[in-house]
């Protein structure tokens, strides 16, 4: 029988601790986004008549059905492109040993180093030049090409650490490299493919400079930039903010808990391969 020891006494009180850390600043956020104006108590304490005012007024001043619109379809296209095209590309940098493997895998590996914001400028004057100011397509553009150096060289890390075997046996029966990734290979990738999934889905939906710089002039705008909005020159109201933010996380909640099961089973998965 387990004893109950003041280590885990203290593992206990460690993460209640880390719990409150945690939540205090949602706990503000919820509760400053369902308070009224009129209230001006401190942030801290419960408001005593929460409304859902807020929310309605935010929706409307902010025209935030439009910026979460392109949210969604900015940050969907540019992950589902990002993940095809980084698994593609680092199943052979990682398999073939070759020079040229090695070489190219460094290339990738300098989008890591150079800051984006150096390219800021000629790839502005791009994106002008082929009419895509303005529109989402040039995020999603940008996006994919930004995000892609990470998300190979985690596919690359993992699929170094995968046994060939399967490969192996695979090619042996007929099928094709191509085949045999797609059948073999990436049912294997699913627990890099879920955390590439969700490390680079949250880059994007939160980035704030670049949809400031690629939308600016236009009535297209994403949700980080139309919660900006809110904040003026001379006035800001804070309970709209809160309330424009509150908005703006619930999609990504909603996704998370829809497949929380598969993005568990899809780790569970990878450490029982």
């Amino acid at each position: 029988m387990n004893r109950y020891r003041r280590r885990t006494l203290a593992l206990e009180l460690a993460m209640i601790a880390i719990a409150l850390v945690v939540g205090f600043p949602v706990y503000v956020l919820v509760n400053l986004a369902v308070r009224p104006a009129s209230d001006t108590s401190s942030p801290i304490s419960p408001t005593t008549s929460p409304t859902l005012h807020n929310f309605t007024q935010a929706w409307q001043q902010g025209a935030l059905g439009g910026a979460l619109a392109n949210s969604v379809l900015v940050t969907v296209g540019s992950v589902v492109i990002v993940l095809a095209v980084s698994s593609l590309a680092a199943y052979p940098l990682a398999r073939v040993t070759a020079r040229w493997s090695r070489g190219a895998f460094l290339t990738f590996l300098l989008g890591l180093v150079l800051p984006f914001q150096l390219a800021s400028l000629p790839l502005y004057q791009t994106m002008r030049d082929m009419g895509l100011l303005g529109t989402p397509w040039a995020l999603i553009l940008f996006y994919s090409g930004l995000q892609v150096p990470f998300t190979v060289f985690l596919y690359v890390g993992f699929l170094r650490a995968l046994p060939r075997d399967f490969e192996d046996a695979a090619l042996i029966d007929g099928c094709t490299y191509l085949q045999g990734f797609r059948y073999v290979v990436l049912p294997m990738l699913k627990p890099v493919t879920v955390t590439a999934l969700v490390l680079n889905a949250v880059a994007v939906w939160n980035d704030f400079f670049t949809p400031l710089l690629y939308l600016s002039g236009s009535a297209q705008q994403t949700m980080p930039v139309a919660i900006a909005g809110f904040v003026g020159q001379y006035v800001t109201d804070w309970n709209l903010i809160f309330a424009a933010l509150v908005i703006s996380i619930l999609p990504v909640l909603l996704v998370y808990f829809a497949l929380q099961r598969s993005i568990i089973n899809g780790f569970a998965g990878g450490l029982r391969g």
